[in-house]
């Protein structure tokens, strides 16, 4: 291939990873070999000036800003680093930098090592002490106001100890590795999508029109840089650090000062040795100049600060031997293909399986029962099968080819048009509809407590419930269930009941959630809750009505065209509706009357049929606000039994108190 067409095609390849990474936050490769790529790119685009662009993806910096979102212009541009790869690279890096301050009659330059956060970039804006705006890197110039969803972020202070007129510091979210594994774990019991790292899990998360997304998955930041500090000057990067942190921001953990080439490298591999037992990803370490003075005679190129420096660690690999390759069935039917080997350590855990995938993913790399493959982990979380070592496969193996029936239920298994997926089409699908069943009781959908996979699975099995509207004609069941112990005894049943009676008077977008409709999640059934007043108006709309809405594509608008054409779905709501689940936007009753906007409320006591959090989530929808303390500003207390001092101080303040049943009166 010569340099011409094998520029033009890294052009291509990284454009389409750009996208998956900074839009779509699913990437399908490494960062380490997204940087190989662009490192070969750069070199030949250097190399053959002739066929320079300037669109070409090593102008740009970061992604789009995606559709749904305020744009902000960036006060100061967000440019990336320039990524080195060996200790040659740091070394030349530290003397050229020494080199050029020596001639400017600077001293010897100290530098600071930092961890690199694999997360997501964010800006913040303060004034008058005051957090005013949150924006996204976006293409450097341009970026996304992620304001709400950081005001959930722990680690971000709504206000500052000094209140400088404007403070504008810039930070990295991610999300630990507990609370990764806790989402995948919520995902794996509603049989939701499985997240494949905590960067693009916190990058997803964050970039939801829905700041509860980001609250419930914990996200957190470490604060890198301070940008703007009208009103107080600082000489060096590590004193604006340490200023941050008494702010109130956690700042860059752990960095380190150094002198000379030695010692920086020396901290690069220090920070090496204790990544896999770090709670939050790092994919390398970052060198900086400390002086800032010596920042501005350095000054920057184009594209990157030439008084920095990213070194990027290789993921760990590690070869062992593929014994299966089993497949797995999903809510939708998806079949999804797993290599099952040999148990191996790497990056501080033991692994044994890893997804394929898909027929293409399998093809590409052809992945055999019996192959050597080399196997890391993405984002150094979850295992993928990297490469097959050729030289090490035995003569008998054969090209693997998903499976053309079910191995769950036996039914069709088709390729879908377009797509790389394999599905099982078969409506009778034991493996189906248990994981449909669960996801619709699961708490982002109906929130049916005592309503998990075992229950879904022993209610299926045992004949109590085939579909949807069966769960809600348990309560004619009562006896029977309490006699066959099937989800546990008389107290145990009558939990499950209570909980499925809560669950009618849910928004109706907890329902379309919980119908499972394909690429119809929380987010977008949110959105489609605030945007039409009931299910039967999202019944009607066409395919522009949906396309025309927040974050909908052409891909979630022909599926929800899809599944209402249905006839049976169509009478499976109909019989919803008749067994007393609401099917009303919350939203639009709100607008329509029932409205708590600017009144609060404080929960205490043991509620009767609910719990103080569902009665909050109630309070919230409604425009209202749920305090923790009662005071004179407080309009209501909601008390349950056993109150306690809550309800001595609002008696003692005349603030109106209400019982379970007056509160479900208001918002009936």
């Amino acid at each position: 291939m010569n340099p011409e067409e094998r520029i033009k095609e890294l052009r291509k390849e990284i454009e389409y990873h750009n996208n998956l990474y900074y839009t779509e936050d699913t990437p399908e490769i490494s960062d380490f070999e997204y940087d190989l790529k662009s490192l070969e790119l750069r070199a030949l685009e250097e190399s053959y000036p002739q066929f320079a662009d300037v669109d070409s993806p090593t102008k740009k910096v970061g992604g789009e800003v995606k559709r749904g979102f305020r744009k902000v212009v960036h006060d100061v541009p967000v440019i990336s680093l320039q990524d080195v790869f060996s200790r040659g690279e740091i070394e030349n890096f530290v003397t050229k930098a020494e080199e050029e301050l020596k001639a400017l009659g600077d001293e010897a330059p100290v530098f600071v090592v930092e961890k690199k956060i694999d997360g997501l970039t964010v800006v913040l804006r303060y004034h008058d002490g005051k957090l005013t705006e949150a924006v996204t890197r976006g293409d450097g110039s341009v970026g996304e106001s992620v304001y709400e969803n950081c005001l959930e972020i722990r680690g971000i202070p709504h206000a500052l100890k000094e209140k400088l007129p404007y403070v504008e510091v810039r930070g990295e979210v991610y999300m630990t590795k507990t609370n990764f594994e806790k989402t995948n774990m919520r995902q794996r019991e509603t049989g939701g999508q499985i997240y494949q790292n905590p960067r693009n899990t916190a990058a997803g998360s964050l970039r939801q029109l829905d700041p509860s997304i980001v609250k419930e998955r914990g996200l957190d930041i470490f604060l890198f840089n301070l940008e703007i500090s009208e009103g107080k000057t600082f000489e060096t990067h590590s004193e604006t650090l340490e200023w941050m942190k008494t702010q109130g921001f956690p700042i860059s953990p752990d960095y380190r000062k150094c002198i000379g080439a030695e010692a920086v490298w020396k901290a690069i591999e220090d920070i090496a040795k204790d990544r896999w037992d770090l709670e939050y990803g790092i994919d390398g370490a970052v060198v900086k100049v400390d002086s800032l003075e010596s920042r501005r005679k350095l000054g920057i190129t184009s594209k990157v600060p030439r008084w920095a420096a990213a070194y990027k660690y290789e993921p760990e690999k590690t070869e062992t031997v593929v014994r299966e390759i089993a497949v797995q069935v999903g809510r939708t039917g998806r079949i999804t293909p797993l290599a099952l080997f040999e148990p191996v350590n790497i990056a501080g855990s033991t692994v044994s399986k890893a997804t394929l995938h898909n027929q293409d993913y399998i093809d590409a790399k052809d992945v055999r029962v019996g192959d050597t493959v080399v196997v890391q982990k993405a984002g150094d979380i979850i295992p993928e099968v990297v490469s097959v070592v050729a030289e090490k496969r035995p003569k008998a193996t054969v090209r693997y080819v998903m499976p053309d029936r079910c191995p769950v239920c036996g039914g069709p298994v088709v390729r879908e048009e377009s797509a790389a997926e394999y599905r099982c089409i078969s409506d009778d699908c034991y493996g189906k509809q248990i994981r449909k069943l669960t996801y619709f009781a699961s708490k982002d959908a109906m929130d049916i407590e005592n309503f998990g996979p075992s229950a879904a699975q022993s209610l299926y099995d045992e004949g109590f419930v085939e579909d949807f509207a069966d769960i809600y004609e348990l309560a004619n069941v009562r006896e029977a269930l309490i006699s066959a112990g099937t989800v546990g005894r008389e107290k145990s049943v009558d939990n499950l009941l209570a909980a499925i009676e809560r669950s009618k008077a849910n928004d109706v977008s907890k329902l379309i959630t919980g119908l499972g409709i394909r690429n119809i999640g929380k987010q977008s059934a949110k959105v489609l809750a605030s945007s039409f007043g009931n299910l039967w108006e999202i019944a009607e709309a066409d395919f522009e009505a949906f396309r025309n809405l927040p974050d909908f594509g052409d891909i979630a608008s022909k599926d929800l065209v899809e599944y209402f054409v249905e006839e049976k779905n169509l009478e499976l709501l109909k019989k919803l509706e008749s067994l007393g689940v609401n099917m009303n936007s919350l939203a639009e009753e709100n607008k329509n009357g029932t409205s708590f906007e600017g009144l609060t409320f404080v929960l205490t006591g043991t509620l009767p049929t609910m719990t103080r959090n569902e009665a909050g989530k109630i309070i919230e929808d409604l425009g209202g606000k749920v305090s923790s303390s009662v005071s004179k500003k407080t309009d209501y207390v909601l008390a349950g039994e056993e109150a306690g001092s809550k309800l001595t101080k609002a008696q003692s303040l005349g603030v109106k108190i209400i019982n379970e049943e007056e509160f479900l009166g208001m918002i009936r």
